[in-house]
């Protein structure tokens, strides 16, 4: 069975199935709860610092295997109160940290931006000034691993219907996700599917089961 051209799943609608939820639409983008992140790559002494309303959201479109690319055990956030405070916070480590920026790697996803915000050599210096802000009154998450692993399990019925939206435009045949021309489609799910059992979450509950059972035989595809 050859899937119609003129099905979604291939375009941005398709996409969302395999894409965590962005966060929800709040009253003012300068009010609420914000983050400055230290994310440091799995092998190499460089790191990405930032900050951001929605960090997950954030890390997975800096490079889509985001929990083999950084070190999560290393990583951190340190939460603000406002946009303006982790602005602030970050300006103020950007200055110091000047004589530490690096260009961004390679393998990060460049059309995510914050290509400046790349440090090599600087982790303990920034592991130094967590401590510092959380003796402060600052809420640190480290490590990173299970705030993500929580904020992606948060999102299990989004994922679950979103997943169940993709099965319906498949006609409920997933052997068309092995398909040539939906090669692109199935390394997106299979990076979004493989970050939840990287960081714990369990998918039994959040696939439908057709889905889940291709996911599980997704070893030898690419």
């Amino acid at each position: 069975m050859l899937l119609p051209a003129s099905a979604a799943i291939g375009d941005a609608r398709g996409m969302r199935a395999i894409r965590s939820s962005d966060p929800g639409v709040l009253r003012s983008a300068s009010e609420g709860l914000c983050y400055l992140y230290v994310l440091p790559c799995a092998y190499e002494d460089l790191l990405k610092l930032g900050f951001s309303r929605g960090p997950l959201g954030r890390i997975q479109a800096l490079q889509a295997r985001f929990f083999e690319f950084f070190d999560l055990d290393l990583a951190f956030l340190v939460e603000t109160e406002t946009v303006g405070d982790a602005r602030k916070l970050e300006l103020d480590l950007r200055h110091r940290l000047s004589d530490y920026n690096a260009p961004a790697p390679l393998t990060a996803n460049a059309q995510a931006g914050g290509h400046s915000e790349w440090y090599r050599g600087a982790y303990r210096a920034l592991a130094e000034e967590a401590v510092r802000l959380q003796a402060v009154g600052h809420t640190v998450h480290r490590p990173l691993r299970a705030w993500l692993g929580r904020q992606l399990a948060a999102q299990g019925d989004d994922l679950y219907d979103r997943s169940a939206a993709l099965m319906t435009q498949l006609q409920g045949d997933v052997s068309l996700l092995d398909q040539p021309g939906l090669r692109t489609l199935r390394r997106k799910l299979l990076d979004s599917l493989d970050a939840h059992a990287a960081l714990g979450v369990e998918l039994e509950p959040r696939l439908p089961e057709a889905l889940l059972a291709w996911y599980r035989a997704s070893g030898w595809r690419d």
